[in-house]
């Protein structure tokens, strides 16, 4: 019997009887008392089995709720989302050490999300090396300056950072009150109140050439707060004043666009000639102009009327690029 066979049955051997003898669990799994202790302490070093001998009942069972952490066995494989969950953050924890800073923090991280991917049979080394993750345009932030901006945020207190806005070409200094993290398409930005300008603003931490802490308590805005002012627009241009968008995509592109989630809220349709419409929300156009344009002549904008000329001056100007 292999071991996450035995592993298997003594779980369920436990859960039913409640409490099992050790010799029972032996005689069961017709294992050598050496091996069924390298099973159990297996079984609570990798699943945080709260497995424990109780010498009043005679047996193994399971110790009370909270002991030993939380307690589950894997099923004999993840699913999709979920492998593709551990292994993105299994790659994001040793990506983010690229300057050798946080190793110690995130290693103990890193082997606990390979645990929970090991089994008997499948390690976690074959999983990583037949699932391949390919990061698409990443932007990769300094580790002392995440670290600077991660402190910052959890301890409440102030920023001060050297910050490129790229669409101005232009670098300035700020003094920073951080809100929130969020990741967006294998980039990092924070959400802050900007002192210079007494707003909400978005950063790019990329774009973040250097952070120091202020030791002065950051002014504090409420989530809430946070998602009304930067609005839930498209995309990291959020905004805060929506306007809707309609696209009617063909019947090529529509297989596609169908299995694609472009906004939270976005609704579609199928159109009779086998094309699909799809509605979305945005505060600001360039994100979503980029990605209406991916799709070519396979997309016609119909409404509203400034993003339908938006796109049409960008396809002039792309035209006049190649003449």
């Amino acid at each position: 019997m292999a071991q996450m066979d035995r592993i298997y049955r003594i779980d369920h051997l436990i859960r039913e009887r409640k409490v099992v003898p050790f010799e029972e669990l032996r005689r069961d799994l017709e294992v050598s008392r050496a091996t069924l202790k390298r099973d159990i302490m297996f079984m609570r070093d990798r699943f945080n089995a709260p497995i424990v001998f109780d010498r009043d009942r005679g047996g193994y069972c399971l110790g009370p709720a909270g002991y030993g952490g939380q307690y589950a066995l894997p099923g004999l494989w993840f699913n999709d989302r979920e492998v593709l969950a551990l292994l993105t953050m299994h790659r994001m924890l040793v990506d983010l050490d690229t300057g050798g800073i946080l190793g110690p923090h995130i290693q103990p991280l890193v082997e606990r999300l390979k645990s929970l991917m090991d089994t008997a049979s499948h390690s976690a080394d074959e999983i990583m090396k037949r699932v391949r993750l390919i990061p698409a345009h990443n932007r990769p932030v300094a580790p002392s300056c995440f670290e600077v901006v991660g402190s910052a945020l959890v301890s409440r207190k102030r920023l001060e950072i050297a910050y490129y806005t790229r669409s101005r070409n232009a670098r300035s200094v700020r003094e920073l009150s951080p809100q929130r993290l969020v990741h967006y398409r294998n980039a990092w930005y924070l959400d802050a109140w900007c002192h210079r300008s007494n707003s909400l603003r978005v950063f790019a931490l990329d774009a973040t050439e250097q952070a120091r802490l202020i030791e002065r308590r950051a002014h504090d805005v409420s989530l809430a707060e946070v998602d009304r002012q930067l609005g839930s627009g498209y995309g990291i241009y959020r905004g805060r004043k929506l306007t809707w968008a309609r696209l009617r995509f063909s019947a090529d592109a529509a297989r596609w666009v169908r299995a694609e989630i472009w906004h939270p809220d976005q609704k579609g349709v199928d159109l009779d000639d086998g094309g699909y419409e799809l509605r979305v929300p945005y505060g600001a156009t360039p994100e979503l102009e980029m990605d209406i344009l991916r799709h070519g002549e396979h997309v016609e904008v119909v409404e509203p009327e400034s993003l339908r000329r938006s796109i049409a001056e960008r396809l002039e100007r792309a035209r006049a690029a190649y003449r």
